[in-house]
């Protein structure tokens, strides 16, 4: 492929070409890029699955409330429950100075909120910010209590 390098300062043309020469033209490199969708297809799907039984189990493993909402959105809502609460674990009790009882307090709240949707919103929040995250919940994001759990 030929590049018109006169628009470039002459003090860097030379290090672009370098640069250049090492890279496949950008029909060679869409067409690697989208010759590979099935392995990567695969590679995710298999993360995802993985994922899905760690939540499951930790769901689990710490008597976790099933999620509510649209069918689509469950194992999301799952995923993101699990993450965002071990890393909030992982920062306020591991790494930060709160005790087993003040998590235990945090895990009941952690408890109430049902909704799938709530979680996969929360999705990218800090563990630290749990806490303030769960007070904030609106009454649509609280399940259903049954106190005979």
């Amino acid at each position: 492929m030929t590049h018109d390098l006169s628009d470039r300062p002459a003090d860097r043309r030379a290090g672009f070409a370098r640069w250049l020469e090492g890279r496949d033209c950008t029909d060679c490199w869409k067409a690697a890029r989208d010759s590979d969708t099935e392995s990567k297809e695969a590679w995710l799907a298999a993360k995802r699955a993985e994922e899905q039984q760690a939540a499951r189990e930790w769901a689990e493993q710490f008597d976790m409330p099933p999620l509510e909402g649209p069918e689509k959105a469950l194992a999301w809502g799952e995923r993101s429950r699990h993450q965002l609460v071990t890393a909030a674990h992982s920062a306020l009790v591991n790494e930060g100075t709160w005790d087993e009882a003040d998590w235990a307090v945090l895990e009941d709240k952690i408890r109430t909120i049902a909704r799938a949707g709530w979680w996969i919103d929360q999705r990218e929040a800090e563990g630290s910010d749990l806490p303030e995250l769960l007070d904030a919940a609106a009454s649509d994001d609280i399940g259903t209590e049954n106190p005979f759990r």
